[in-house]
């Protein structure tokens, strides 16, 4: 029998239970016993039924989906981040529909637009922001957001991050630690909640030490973007002892840009920390001292911060902002004695 033509009421039928059962057993988080579940299951797949989720979706209100909206998916931290992000949905029986989008507001909207058409029942934003316009239509139609990894200033918003202030200084004493004093910053996307915060805390923990910037270029989170910039930034005899990059995707281009064209050695010549610490850092390719987002709590909290929301709209928003960590590796030299 074609599974199109397969009802809820043939499966009870076969089964030998009422269609209300039918329909528990295929509703997540349902009550059913065990005897039933077997028998409606068995009939199920006798029949080749599947349920119709768009149906239920309209019957119940739920369609048991999250709109993920993404960009810099050339960025390894974020499919990491989605597929736990998934794992974690379906382990609470939702589904993620993902979405692409660029960092500007403009294309946010578009997209947006399409992922309310869906009837999701919540949005996580990774990567991008959105519009106090666009905030508030999702408000209105109860479709509560939480952004991953990024904050803006509406503050009807959940926003989960790492300490990126805390990361930036970090680096700044690390790098000061090593005995670097010429050190410069590779920017990202300068529209970014994270690249502002991590620039900010890097240049506040220099400013205490005393130690000024002596070069800044812009990769905004791309590859061929950061490699332009390395080269800009220490194709000179000036160049800077050392440099802290925005993220790990834009460093594994400042990377192999000092070694591969303008032959300088990693950490001999130049010392390098980024921020993410993406598992291609640890690679012995690149082995990069990275500060460390984490990931797991990350995805964690943005997953039970959206299962609150869903049950219960009316949550106060809450900035939740999570301690990352330094790995050192073998891109900064050994910690100078004192």
């Amino acid at each position: 029998m074609h599974n199109t033509q397969v009802t809820s009421k043939q499966v009870a039928a076969r089964a030998g239970v009422s269609q209300s059962a039918v329909s528990r057993v295929f509703t997540p988080g349902a009550s059913a016993s065990r005897q039933t579940r077997e028998k409606v299951l068995r009939a199920a797949a006798e029949l080749g039924y599947r349920p119709n989720r768009v149906a239920r979706a309209m019957i119940t209100g739920r369609s048991r989906i999250i709109g993920i909206v993404v960009a810099y998916f050339d960025n390894q931290f974020y499919p990491d981040a989605i597929q736990r992000l998934s794992v974690a949905l379906q382990e609470q029986n939702y589904h993620a529909l993902v979405f692409m989008a660029t960092p500007t507001i403009g294309d946010i909207e578009d997209v947006m637009k399409e992922v309310i058409d869906y009837q999701v029942d919540g949005i996580i934003l990774a990567s991008v922001s959105m519009s106090s316009q666009l905030a508030q239509r999702c408000a209105d139609h109860g479709i509560p957001v939480v952004l991953f990894n990024r904050e803006q200033e509406a503050d009807r918003l959940c926003s989960v991050v790492t300490d990126n202030y805390r990361g930036g200084q970090v680096a700044a004493q690390h790098l000061l630690g090593c005995g670097y004093r010429r050190i410069g910053y590779v920017a990202g996307f300068e529209g970014a909640s994270t690249q502002r915060q991590r620039e900010a805390g890097f240049l506040n923990a220099l400013d205490e030490a005393g130690t000024a910037l002596v070069a800044r270029e812009v990769g905004g989170f791309e590859y061929a973007l950061s490699r332009t910039a390395a080269l800009e930034m220490f194709a000179g005899p000036d160049r800077p002892e050392a440099a802290f990059v925005a993220n790990d995707h834009m460093a594994f281009a400042v990377m192999d840009a000092l070694r591969y064209k303008l032959g300088l050695s990693i950490p001999g010549d130049v010392g390098i920390v980024g921020f993410d610490d993406v598992s291609i850092a640890a690679w012995p390719a690149y082995d990069l001292t990275s500060y460390r987002q984490p990931i797991n709590r990350m995805v964690e909290r943005t997953v039970s911060s959206m299962m609150a929301r869903i049950e219960n709209n009316d949550i106060p928003p809450e900035r939740i902002v999570i301690d990352g960590e330094l790995i050192v590796r073998g891109t900064t030299r050994a910690v100078a004695e004192t």
